[in-house]
Order: structure tokens, then sequence, then C-alpha cells
């Protein structure tokens, strides 16, 4: 088993969470991540937009992935 790496700057808890989820799972949608993370939309939502202002998550067809995985 490979040992995932959070960026250091992801300070939040939530964020943290988030990026680990991707970097599981690889690409996945709004309603994957919120049912998986048990997170209201807006929470999620707020996060995402923190993760991809740092460049750390990206957009994708299928959803979002962080940005160390392929689009």
């Amino acid at each position: 088993m490979s040992e995932r790496q959070i960026p250091n700057d992801v300070a939040s808890a939530r964020g943290k969470l988030v990026y680990l989820y991707l970097e599981t799972e690889g690409t996945a949608s709004l309603a994957d991540i919120q049912a998986a993370l048990d997170l209201s939309q807006l929470t999620l939502l707020t996060v995402l937009r923190s993760l991809r202002e740092t460049g750390h998550v990206q957009r994708t067809d299928g959803g979002f992935a962080t940005a160390s995985r392929p689009a």
C-alpha cells in the first residue's frame, strides 16, 4: 500500500479529507464526494474552491481530481 501525501499548505481538516478522498478515488463527482464524506454541498464547494485556487484540485469531465492525477 502506497502512502498518500497531503500538500503542506492544505491546512484545514476538511481540505485534507477531500484531498485524500480524491487521491484515493481518482476522479469523483460532487455528489460522490458529498455522499462519501457526508459534507453539505455548501461546505464541499467552499473546500473544493480553496483546493482549486491553490492548484491542488482540478475540474475534470467527471467532476474533480487532484492535480497530480491526469484530467
